[in-house]
């Protein structure tokens, strides 16, 4: 990333100097990430809420247009970043984390996540995954999500170690050619087979917190659960993704009555208190053809030890 920003560097390093306007020119490494994503990681330090609401507002501009939080940069895109006044950085280093690794090669690495970690840095939390990754192979010329899970979501996680495989992989996961199957343990009996296909609609609360809900103008979402397991007034479902929107899982669950257990966004509050479980949902199973080879892969991660002992307890 190549820095054009034509303002004279100050001597003082003094936090009470004015922030200038800076414009960047994306190089191979930003190709393909989305804007939201790439400022979140210029403007460490900036809530989340204000780098959103400075790429609405028109203030971010790329090659002097405005654009949508979803665009995708391309090599040689100009990127105007406005002032910004960042606070004191109090960022703490990236400590190298020993995940369990399912698979890897020269293209791809897919670890085992456990629940309780991000997966980058942001939102109140100094490192996540891919920085830890990142400090654990100092000597990785490339390392990047292709995808994300929620922090409270254990399981298959896919980094890329090529940008080629992640410009394909991002390809394959929005034409729908990754099948990504999860595990949740929800709230009630639920019937042996749903399909829930209710738009959802992302925003952003007062606080700043992303938040997700069904609204007949949002984008289509479709997600298919299989029930495995109910007992208690409790259900284990086996959870295929066929869109991979924001919480959708979680969000098309509870509109349907079935609340992941141990949900701190959508859940039932009152029933969550009572269990005092995370986040009951699992990326269990991920397949999909190589980026780089074209071979089928089919990985599988088993139920953590936590949710395993869980299920054993109230649903057998």
């Amino acid at each position: 990333m190549k820095d054009l920003s034509k303002a004279a560097a100050r001597p003082s390093a003094r936090p009470s100097a004015r922030p200038q306007v800076k414009t960047l020119e994306v190089g191979e490494e930003g190709e393909a990430q989305r804007i939201d994503n790439f400022l979140l990681r210029e403007l460490k330090g900036v809530p989340k809420s204000h780098v959103y609401r400075v790429l609405r507002s028109g203030e971010v501009r790329v090659n002097s247009g405005r654009v949508k939080p979803d665009y995708r940069l391309k090599v040689g895109d100009r990127v105007r970043i406005p002032p910004v006044r960042l606070g004191p950085k109090t960022e703490a280093k990236a400590k190298p984390l020993d995940l369990p690794i399912q698979y890897e090669d020269a293209a791809i690495l897919v670890v085992n996540k456990p629940s309780g970690i991000a997966v980058h840095g942001g939102s109140g939390v100094s490192y996540g995954v891919i920085e830890s990754m990142r400090a654990a192979r100092p000597q990785a010329k490339f390392l990047e999500l292709a995808h994300r899970l929620d922090r409270d979501t254990s399981g298959l996680l896919i980094l890329c170690k090529k940008r080629s495989a992640l410009v394909e992989l991002h390809r394959m996961l929005r034409e729908g050619e990754v099948d990504k199957v999860y595990f949740a343990v929800v709230k009630g009996e639920a019937r042996k087979n749903l399909e829930l296909r209710e738009s959802l609609h992302k925003y952003v609360t007062a606080s700043g917190e992303r938040r997700v809900a069904v609204q007949a103008d949002g984008v289509s979402a479709v997600t298919r659960a299989k029930l495995l397991k109910s007992k208690n007034q409790l259900s284990l479902l086996e959870v295929h993704l066929l869109t991979g929107r924001t919480h959708q899982i979680r969000v098309h669950l509870a509109h349907a009555g079935h609340p992941i257990v141990g949900d701190d966004k959508y859940g039932d509050f009152a029933l969550n208190r009572e269990l005092k479980q995370r986040l009951l949902l699992h990326a269990g199973t991920l397949a999909f053809r190589h980026p780089a080879t074209g071979e089928t892969l089919k990985l599988v991660a088993p139920l953590p030890a936590d949710m395993q002992a869980f299920v054993e307890q109230r649903l057998t």
